[in-house]
């Protein structure tokens, strides 16, 4: 079994850690992803909420805050 054929990377670039979700059972109480991890079912946790939820139990609200990548000077070679 290959493991890198079964991680779903456009759902993991959805669900950034940093990325504001909501409960669609629960609206209004806003919600951080706190990590995703592929390898497990439901993959998502929250940096409030003590159980992982599957991506059908979201709505994301905002991704403003997310780091996506660190961008850094660097010098350039003469």
């Amino acid at each position: 079994m290959n493991i890198e054929s079964t991680i779903d990377w456009d759902e993991m670039f959805e669900y950034l850690p940093g990325t504001i979700v909501e409960l669609k059972n629960n609206p209004g109480i806003l919600h951080r992803i706190d990590y995703y991890e592929a390898m497990m079912v439901p993959p998502i946790w929250l940096v409030d909420d003590p159980r992982p939820r599957y991506p059908s139990e979201l709505q994301i609200v905002s991704r403003r805050e997310v780091p996506v990548c660190q961008l850094e000077s660097q010098p350039a070679l003469a």
